[in-house]
């Protein structure tokens, strides 16, 4: 069976890849906004672990109303599920038996609540699955350490495909570089570098 992952080349995604991948033909798939060249970095993360890969785009006026919602807000959680979910319906569209991402336990955002799950695999009869939906963050952590090469810094310098960097990009272009500060709380990310030996 055939299953599209949304990948951003970081720990969590790579991790559901591995998970699943006793199961299912996995293909890596990064949804995007055409805005910035980001997609390369989960291409070059995929390539590295020997992963058929490939991108959406999804259509700007996504991020822009995503982008949007986040300045009224001032926090990027509402307008982050926003694209999660729309990534999610392209994903759903492409014809693959099954769809997955690598939301944990305890993700505040994105996540996928059990109605919004039924309703994708009814409207698009493919399976939906969060294969680290079980795992918090200590045990994903400790999978991760012994797992994975990975790269982990400031969101803003580490190299990733996930929908941060275009949003930060079109917040940057639409209200000004230091709402970038104001929107998105310092955190870390990561970017998987390879398996370790």
């Amino acid at each position: 069976m055939e299953l599209a992952l949304l990948y951003s080349g970081g720990k969590d995604s790579t991790l559901a890849a591995l998970t699943l991948d006793s199961f299912y033909d996995v293909r890596l798939v990064t949804a995007h906004f055409g805005v910035t060249e980001d997609w390369k970095h989960a291409k070059t993360a995929a390539e590295t672990l020997g992963y058929p890969f490939e991108t959406v785009e999804l259509d700007e006026d996504i991020a822009t109303d995503a982008v949007e919602q986040m300045h009224a807000d001032g926090y990027p959680r509402n307008g982050i599920q926003q694209v999660h979910e729309a990534a999610l319906e392209a994903v759903a569209g492409l014809g693959y038996d099954a769809i997955a991402d690598g939301t944990r336990r305890d993700d505040r955002v994105p996540t996928i609540s059990r109605a919004q799950a039924q309703s994708l695999e009814d409207r698009y009869d493919v399976d939906y699955l969060a294969p680290l939906s079980g795992f918090g963050r200590r045990a994903v952590d400790r999978l991760v350490d012994e797992t994975l090469d990975i790269e982990v810094g400031p969101s803003e310098t580490v190299p990733k495909a996930d929908y941060e960097g275009e949003l930060r990009q079109l917040l940057a272009d639409r209200y000004g570089t230091e709402s970038v500060g104001e929107v998105f709380p310092e955190h870390e990310q990561t970017y998987v570098r390879g398996l370790l030996d």
